[in-house]
């Protein structure tokens, strides 16, 4: 009886100290708030999305050390939807109903970003996209800190047009097969063709996610570019980029010859290849690890730092990169706007969030359209070094306004606002 007694006793100090134990993790729990981290850590995408979880929990961490916000520690709660696109959808379900972030930062394809938009929608939660895509969308539960076709993809070709690009007069429309290049192709040869193009002299081609062999393709746009001065813009996606590169340099096609401009290259992918037969292709951004500015030599010095104490793989040469730039900047405004807002309530952060503005590394001081939820964001045009680095060999003079919805596509007049 009196073992039993004991029994009972012992079980009745673990309950209530199970109970204490529980009430202080909520405690912790309710100190704290959650964000959700959605990128590809494995996978097609991961050479390009790794980076940006990385960097995520970096600004947090220099967020958490300046207090948090309001007044509470930022608490990540990283994913790997794993290059698989439904999978995206499940994860942000999971992220939003079960572990209850206030808001998620992530994406990078545009097929990802449209498997998770109808959760965002249906659950009324905050998505900070932070790459360069087609447009064709405005969404209320979306900041999208990349850019639109306008500040990136459009003054991109208006430079290879141009006099110093090169003159071209021909065009291979060269991407990986899913919504972002097909889009952003539509809208090219559209505004190639208000400018006088021929439809013979733009040749568009497809690869899967993931393709490795570009032997023929660039045999092919050496025999294409055989009719005159010829550029290649480039909307490969994901580790695919590394062969396309590697066949370039292969076939001799210098940049001379065919200059290839891409819209999804950085530094990052740059890390994989040998730069040197590339020295002269460009890519378009909104900011280069290469721009020179007190703000930029800080984010680089802390990039440089966090990757060194946490060891991450290669830490010696890590780079920074635009989608970099863009999730910092998206980051540290979610977090203007809910310290405004005094919550993290959707709607309140969403009201907050419109004319938040940001001193950004690329130099410019970056604010948030409050009619269409995108940054208004400088371009630079930059060409490959030896190194893996760019020269900025243009750029505009401030900010652009994004477009959205492109006016060389029909039907899009008036559809600039949420």
């Amino acid at each position: 009886m009196q073992n039993r007694r004991h029994f009972i006793g012992t079980l009745s100090r673990i309950a209530a100290a199970t109970t204490l134990l529980a009430a202080g993790t909520q405690a912790y729990a309710a100190d704290t708030i959650k964000v959700g981290i959605l990128h590809s850590l494995s996978g097609t995408m991961a050479i390009s999305e790794t980076s940006l979880k990385d960097v995520a929990l970096m600004t947090i961490d220099e967020i958490n050390a300046k207090g948090g916000v309001l007044g509470k520690k930022l608490e990540p709660v990283v994913v790997d939807p794993a290059s698989n696109w439904p999978l995206f959808a499940e994860k942000a379900r999971g992220l939003i109903a079960q572990d209850k972030v206030a808001v998620v930062f992530g994406c990078w394809t545009s097929v990802s970003r449209k498997s998770v938009l109808p959760v965002f929608k249906e659950l009324n939660s905050l998505l900070f996209y932070p790459v360069q895509y087609e447009g064709e969308e405005l969404e209320k539960n979306v900041f999208y800190t990349g850019a639109a076709p306008n500040q990136q993809a459009i003054p991109a070709v208006e430079y290879l047009m141009s006099k110093d690009g090169g003159g071209a007069k021909r065009f291979v429309l060269l991407g990986t097969d899913y919504v972002y290049p097909r889009t952003t192709n539509k809208i090219l040869r559209a505004y190639l063709k208000s400018k006088g193009v021929k439809d013979s002299d733009i040749d568009e081609v497809y690869t899967p996610f993931g393709h490795s062999d570009y032997q023929t393709i660039v045999a092919n746009i050496k025999k294409f570019s055989a009719g005159g001065k010829t550029a290649v813009i480039s909307t490969i996606n994901g580790d695919s980029n590394v062969p396309f590169y590697k066949e370039l340099g292969n076939a001799g096609l210098k940049a001379t010859d065919v200059p290839v401009v891409a819209f999804s290259v950085g530094e990052e992918e740059l890390r994989g290849v040998d730069t040197k037969p590339l020295v002269g292709h460009l890519a378009a951004w909104n900011y280069f690890e290469s721009v020179k500015n007190p703000v930029n030599t800080d984010f680089i010095k802390k990039w440089k730092a966090y990757a060194a104490a946490r060891k991450l793989p290669n830490a010696n040469t890590v780079v920074t990169n635009d989608p970099m730039e863009a999730t910092y900047v998206g980051i540290h405004m979610w977090a203007q706007a809910v310290e405004k807002a005094k919550s993290t309530d959707t709607d309140k952060v969403i009201a907050a969030m419109g004319g938040q503005s940001f001193k950004a590394p690329s130099g410019f001081t970056l604010t948030m359209d409050a009619t269409n939820h995108h940054l208004h964001k400088p371009v630079f045009i930059g060409e490959i070094r030896p190194d893996g680095q760019f020269n900025v060999v243009w750029k505009t003079p401030g900010p652009i306004r994004a477009n959205p919805w492109s006016p060389f596509i029909p039907g899009n007049e008036g559809k600039q606002k949420l």
